[in-house]
């Protein structure tokens, strides 16, 4: 049993390497894509979202939701159930969450200088300079993001992490294949026992980051012969009590021999460990008075509903498109695009966000208007907190019971 791991950037023509490779080897590919589909076939999330975890930009919402955290451990599952087949060629960003434990893994890394890339984006895409130097850094940013995110390196071309870095620009392909199969050959890739057990490790390891994460935690999971380690790496204030809840979970998993916790390098910071709570919705706050809409933040958070904050119209239109929210809290009378015509541009874009309208100069013909264009409710500032709340938890009650009806197909 070996793998192979590719890891490059855009126009370092790593896809005539790697099919060589395959053909010369007789290795099975498997790309991003596969591991995705896999994943959204275990997790029932869809493969965009998925795709999303390997993006630079995070979701605003996610230190509330952990979702790029719930959307890897979907993916380590799926890679740990392909890694234990014979023979593989692991291409793309998923080949990084293999652990360095697995010593029967060759991890190469192609490489090219930018301006052998931007010539290649010419070749093959015809794009222009300026469009193929954009589209380089982009895809940098996100492979430099991803890198930092699973090891705190900022370099993601950094040799430690690979066994083998290959310049496309300066080798020719056929020496690069040759290269390859005879690093592949080496004693240092050959399977043992140790790293069959690590393969295996990181199977339970997955597999119990996946159950916390369907709880909504989120956790560092270590794997060591059927011995697991969960790491606290956030301020909790009932510890006992989540270390009870946490073991409970992963003593439930076949093959566990032992479960423990301990307290991670990051517990003793500000930062208050949340479990995420399912049940309630993506929130967006939108009004350009700062310091309330600060306050308000603050006084939900305090009733575990934790919301993102735009200031403009026109930043709350631009954070839907890319964040999704399930929820709004509304103001009216903003510099730029009010809320009216926010709440016009949401509801038919994305109809299924419920729009909670909360204003201090509102009349009864605008409140009306915003009824007629799909608002959930229209309330008036000051508002007292338990209302609102109240508005919040009716909101996301339609929103999981839309979630949950059956879908009607037609024929």
């Amino acid at each position: 049993m070996s793998a192979i791991t590719i890891f490059s950037s855009i126009f370092c023509r790593k896809e005539s390497v790697v099919r060589t490779l395959a053909d010369k080897t007789g290795y099975h590919c498997v790309s991003d894509k596969d591991i995705i589909a896999r994943a959204a076939e275990l997790s029932g999330m869809k493969p965009d979202k998925i795709q999303k975890a390997f993006s630079a930009k995070t979701s605003v919402f996610n230190n509330f939701t952990h979702e790029k955290e719930r959307t890897v451990a979907w993916l380590r599952l799926a890679l740990a159930e392909i890694l234990t087949r014979d023979n593989m060629i692991i291409d793309g960003f998923s080949s990084q969450l293999i652990p360095r434990e697995i010593s029967h893994v060759l991890r190469v890394c192609l490489i090219a200088d930018m301006k052998s890339r931007v010539r290649h984006a010419g070749e093959s895409r015809n794009l222009a300079e300026k469009e193929a130097r954009h589209q380089i850094t982009r895809e940098d940013e996100n492979r430099a993001a991803w890198i930092y995110y699973l090891s705190r390196n900022r370099d993601p071309w950094d040799p430690s992490l690979y066994d083998i870095i290959l310049p496309t620009d300066k080798t020719g392909q056929d020496e690069m294949v040759k290269l390859i199969e005879e690093n592949l050959r080496s004693e240092i890739i050959t399977s043992t026992d140790a790293s069959r057990k690590a393969a295996q490790d990181f199977i339970l390891a997955a597999r119990t980051e996946v159950a916390l994460a369907r709880e909504g935690h989120n956790i560092g999971v270590c794997a060591r012969d059927g011995a697991i380690t969960l790491t606290i790496n956030k301020n909790v204030l009932m510890l006992n009590r989540l270390e009870d809840e946490l073991k409970a979970i992963a003593g439930k998993i076949e093959g566990i021999r032992s479960v423990e916790t301990r307290i991670g390098k990051g517990y003793h910071k500000t930062d208050i460990y949340r479990k995420y709570d399912f049940e309630v919705p993506k929130l967006l706050l939108v009004d350009d008075e700062r310091e309330f809409v600060q306050t308000l933040s603050e006084r939900l958070l305090m009733r575990n509903m934790g919301s993102a904050v735009a200031y403009d119209g026109e930043s709350a239109l631009n954070l839907i498109s890319e964040d999704e929210p399930e929820v709004m809290i509304l103001d009216l009378k903003m510099p730029g695009i009010d809320g009216i015509e926010v709440l016009r541009q949401v509801k038919e874009t994305q109809p299924d966000i419920e729009v909670i309208i909360l204003t201090g100069h509102g009349s009864e013909k605008d409140r009306e208007l915003c009824m007629s264009l799909g608002a959930f409710a229209y309330l008036q500032k000051p508002v007292n907190i338990e209302e609102l709340s109240a508005a919040l938890r009716e909101a996301n009650r339609k929103i999981r019971e839309r979630k949950n009806s059956p879908q009607l197909t037609t024929p």
